[in-house]
């Protein structure tokens, strides 16, 4: 796994969100940027992480910050998703795993003694010129905001 670290610079990306408008990185030009990944869309770490995330949005949005969720789920999940839960900010359906491989988040996982690959829960804090502040690999799901805080 080849996972973006702390000053790199981050590839131009695109991907549609749950409304299957386009997203891109350049968008955000000039703004801090929350990327979070999860690995599935209505599981319990992911909503967790979600709705922490969400009832903390206006004093991360008063630090200056923008949030993107990044999952391999479709468009209609993340926006079941989305919607269900209220989430102020856009989730991206990269089902393609462009976003994924960009940030170097896909690799071998362990649950329950399976071994397959998968998503790695990981948060990264981006400048305004899309380089990398902060990589969390350690995700408190319940207490994510915090942890950006």
């Amino acid at each position: 796994m080849d996972t973006l670290k702390v000053g790199d610079t981050v590839a131009s990306f695109s991907a549609k969100d749950q409304n299957g408008n386009t997203i891109s990185l350049s968008d955000y030009a000039g703004k801090k940027l929350i990327v979070f990944f999860y690995p599935k869309a209505n599981t319990p770490g992911c909503t967790a992480e979600a709705c922490n995330l969400r009832d903390n949005y206006k004093e991360l949005k008063e630090q200056g910050y923008e949030l993107l969720g990044v999952s391999a789920d479709s468009e209609k999940k993340q926006a079941s998703f989305k919607n269900k839960y209220e989430f102020p900010f856009p989730l991206l359906a990269d089902e393609d795993h462009k976003v994924i491989n960009t940030f170097g988040v896909w690799g071998p996982k362990k649950f329950m003694g399976r071994e397959y690959d998968g998503i790695h829960r990981m948060t990264f804090v981006l400048d305004g010129n899309a380089k990398v502040t902060k990589v969390i690999d350690k995700v408190k799901t319940k207490d994510h905001a915090a942890q950006l805080l």
